[in-house]
Parts: structure tokens; C-alpha cells; sequence
């Protein structure tokens, strides 16, 4: 199976019923998971988050937070190195994104350079990542908010 880099804001709609689901979980059966060291951190605060905006009920979280415990052990995870850290200061220069959201195409980028796979696919729901992507060569996966 290939691979596909998920942000996080494509990762939390494998596990919330939120617009764009469907094409998360199409995406996930075709291809392997990698994505930023960061990642889990990121989603257990957007899990928080949805809480406390009343869009996900506290009953459901625990369950969540097992099965992200079981599947990210089978997802390829990108360590926040000096180098994907320079490469995404050379990012934000050039594209308007925040800290987390350059590091995870930054992350996206090395990783297909090590694997030599340039047009790996890069799937969220965040235009400007996925349009920061697809200047540096990657395929964008934009998935519907």
C-alpha cells in the first residue's frame, strides 16, 4: 500500500463525525498513514476542544482515545527535527501558515524525500496547507470542512 501524509485536521475526522469524514476514511483504505510526531498531541486537544464547544459529547472521548491508541501504533510518525523545523521557517516565508501547519508540510516534505516519493499526497482540510504542498511539489488532498 502507498502512503499519504494526514494533518491533523484530515487525522480527527477518522475519528469524529464531521464534514469530510467520508473521504478521510476512503483515503485511509487506500493508503498508509504518516504524519507529524505531533499529531497525537494535536488531536487529543482538538478532541478537547470539540467538547468544549458542545460539538462532541465527553462520553465518546475515551473511546476515541483508545482506538487512536491502537491505530497509531501502524502510523509512520515524523520526528519535529531540526531539519523539518528549518524547513518550515523557509516555509512560513513564503506562505501564509500557521507554526503547527508548516511543520506538518514540512514533515510531509522530508518524508518524501526519504522515501523518493516527491508527489506524495498530502490530505487536509486546510486550503493553505494543502496549496503550501503543492508548491513544494506535493499531491494536495483538500478534504471538505
Amino acid at each position: 500500500m502507498a502512503w499519504a501524509y494526514f494533518d491533523t485536521s484530515a487525522l480527527v475526522k477518522r475519528y469524529v463525525d464531521e464534514t469530510g469524514r467520508r473521504d478521510v476514511l476512503r483515503l485511509l483504505r487506500l493508503y498508509e498513514v504518516v504524519t507529524s510526531a505531533l499529531a497525537p498531541v494535536e488531536l487529543r486537544s482538538a478532541f478537547r476542544r470539540r467538547v468544549a464547544d458542545g460539538a462532541l459529547d465527553e462520553e465518546h472521548v475515551p473511546h476515541i482515545l483508545k482506538q487512536l491508541a491502537a491505530e497509531r501504533g501502524s502510523w509512520a510518525l515524523v520526528d519535529a527535527s531540526r531539519e523539518s523545523l528549518a524547513t518550515a521557517e523557509t516555509l512560513v516565508a513564503t506562505h501564509p501558515l500557521r507554526a503547527l501547519d508548516a511543520i506538518h508540510v514540512a514533515s510531509a516534505q522530508l518524508f518524501a524525500t526519504r522515501i523518493g516519493m516527491p508527489k506524495l499526497m498530502f490530505v487536509s482540510a486546510d486550503a493553505r496547507q494543502t496549496t503550501a504542498a503543492a508548491a513544494v511539489g506535493m499531491t494536495p488532498r483538500h478534504i471538505a470542512v
